[in-house]
């Protein structure tokens, strides 16, 4: 059994919903789960409709779900154009929308809220597998709602999911596919929820470890990872394997294929995940396992919109405490730390969530003197960087030699190098290092 989610480019219109139907039907009979998103656009609408209920816009807010509901009856249009459930189909669709346009006469909270995101798998999954019942494919609806559930902390309970999913699996029988949703859930109160981070491949991560998947797909609109950012990097190629680890350090510093947290599952399960493209099903992907190719660069990435933040102190750096005094301030604010290096007499630390950048600095005078650079970028260079790879180091700053470089971050992971650069300098820094590293 493999589980296979499809993100909601693959799925942006009729005909891509024709195609994935198709990809799926080819490998009827193994007993895959489907794991599917909302259709391209959909979240942003539902998301925007949101807004203006706690407006308490309740005219734009249906005339929002007026046009979302003609778009979904113009899809069902064109997947059962010569089938005769269109009628029942369309009955369907015109009930949720319905009840959707009641909840802008109650008062709206973020449980609301949180039930209107929840339409945007539910109307794919419901229109999924009806269609492929007229392919005479048997592929059971299996509502997330019935097994995914997070605890009172808004973490998965994978006991709970296990147990359910493999009781809903069992009640759905014998089938050649079942389709589920991602992203959404239940919460430890029995309420509509959702994943949140990683959302859809979260969603599928999960799955595959509760049932021991013999692989994980992730299905998208491009051929897996690459090995720099293909927009300003001409030959920038995709990368056929990945380990875990690998995966996640580019997912955190600025590869936007996966979210960093969203694959751990299937990590801690020991399952593969593959990366696919729908729009091309024959081409490799990306393979991330726990195995890794020993002396490799594998890839580059970038993350803008960092701000550095230097603490100068002679007198307290190295007084006890001192660097936990710093890192409550950054937790109090609720502001995650990417990158951090030391000296004897400061501490530069980086943020990418520069929101309550102000507050922090002004607390933080209270230990020294504060300076802080902004609209800054981390590159970031991973492979096997482990410290008996002597001359990787060198060929890596080489590259660099023309860049003015704020700050390096080396050891902390044997898989990666960072440094921080101004974002000016970004395009420079990832073609000498794509020239230096992979041509």
């Amino acid at each position: 059994m493999k589980v296979l989610k499809f993100g909601s480019s693959a799925v942006a219109n009729a005909q891509r919903i024709k195609d994935v139907a198709n990809l799926v039907s080819s490998k009827r009979g193994e007993g895959n789960i489907i794991v599917l998103s909302a259709i391209e656009g959909t979240n942003d609408t539902l998301a925007e409709i949101a807004d203006y209920l706690y407006k308490k816009n309740a005219d734009g807010a249906n005339e929002l779900i007026n046009e979302l509901e003609r778009r979904y009856l113009n899809l069902a249009k064109e997947l059962f154009a010569f089938d005769s459930r269109l009628a029942s189909v369309n009955l369907e669709l015109k009930d949720r929308f319905a009840k959707m346009r009641s909840m802008s006469k109650e008062i709206f909270t973020l449980f609301e809220e949180k039930k209107i995101v929840a339409q945007g798998p539910t109307l794919l999954s419901f229109l999924f597998a009806e269609y492929l019942s007229t392919q005479g494919v048997k592929a059971p609806l299996v509502p997330a709602f019935d097994f995914m559930k997070i605890d009172k902390n808004e973490e998965p309970d994978t006991q709970f999911i296990k147990k359910s999913l493999a009781a809903a699996l069992e009640q759905a029988g014998e089938a050649d596919l079942y389709i589920t949703e991602g992203f959404i859930c239940k919460n430890a109160y029995g309420e509509t929820d959702n994943l949140k981070r990683g959302g859809s491949d979260y969603t599928a991560s999960l799955i595959g470890a509760a049932v021991g998947a013999e692989e994980i797909q992730i299905w998208s609109d491009q051929n897996g990872i690459y090995n720099n950012d293909i927009r300003i990097v001409k030959n920038a190629k995709t990368v056929e394997k990945l380990n875990f680890e690998e995966a996640a350090e580019l997912s955190y510093f600025g590869e936007k294929t996966l979210h960093p947290t969203s694959i751990l599952p299937a990590k801690l399960a020991n399952i593969p995940v593959r990366l696919l493209n729908a729009l091309e099903p024959d081409a490799q992907g990306t393979l991330i396992s726990t195995d890794y190719a020993e002396n490799k660069i594998e890839a580059i990435a970038a993350k803008d919109g960092i701000s550095a933040i230097r603490i100068k102190s002679g007198k307290m750096l190295l007084a006890h405490g001192f660097l936990r005094k710093v890192f409550e301030i950054f937790e109090r604010f609720k502001t995650p730390i990417d990158m951090i290096t030391t000296s004897e007499v400061g501490v530069s630390i980086t943020i990418d969530n520069s929101k309550n950048l102000d507050d922090i600095i002004d607390e933080l005078k209270m230990f020294g003197t504060v300076s802080a650079d902004r609209n800054m970028t981390i590159v970031c260079v991973v492979g096997d960087l482990a410290d008996k790879n002597v001359g990787f180091q060198s060929k890596i700053t080489s590259a660099l030699k023309d860049i003015t470089i704020r700050m390096i971050s080396y050891g902390g992971s044997s898989h990666n190098m960072s440094f921080l650069i101004h974002t000016e300098d970004k395009e420079k820094a990832l073609n000498a290092l794509n020239d230096s590293l992979f041509s």
